[in-house]
């Protein structure tokens, strides 16, 4: 075990925070999501793991991309369904300990949604039950210091 890291996060996966560079990305996948069916070069799976519970595990250690205007992207909910995805405030909450305001964020259109997550670096197969619960992260720089 090692301090200051959420005990959430598996070995795979922060082996895999480590390797990733400027640019790459990584999408926390819902469980109704088709995390084998892209090209990413990982995919892990944290059965029984809510996607809040990780991203704030993640965005202790993740530095965001501040050199693109929305590095955090979500799915966004099919036209016509009326479901209202409670699961975003949730993850609101979690963006607001570490300075994520709504201008960072971008709902992409199911179908947009999976092409951008085609190709990224790794795939988290999560537990989350809720439905539109779908982010994918671009990872920044880290600023001298940290």
């Amino acid at each position: 075990m090692l301090k200051g890291i959420s005990p959430l996060i598996p070995p795979a996966l922060l082996m895999v925070l480590s390797e990733m560079g400027h640019g790459d990305c990584i999408v926390l996948a819902d469980a109704n999501y088709p995390a084998m069916s892209g090209n990413a070069r990982h995919v892990i799976r944290t059965d029984g793991i809510g996607i809040p519970e990780l991203l704030d595990g993640i965005l202790r250690l993740f530095p965001l991309d501040t050199f693109i205007k929305r590095p955090v992207s979500m799915m966004a909910v099919v036209p016509g369904d009326d479901y209202v995805p409670e699961i975003w405030e949730e993850y609101r909450r979690v963006f607001n300990n570490y300075d994520v305001d709504e201008s960072k964020l971008e709902f992409l259109e199911r179908f947009e949604f999976y092409r951008k997550a085609e190709n990224v670096y790794c795939v988290v197969a999560t537990g989350e039950r809720a439905r539109y619960g779908n982010i994918l992260l671009q990872k920044g720089v880290l600023d001298v210091g940290e």
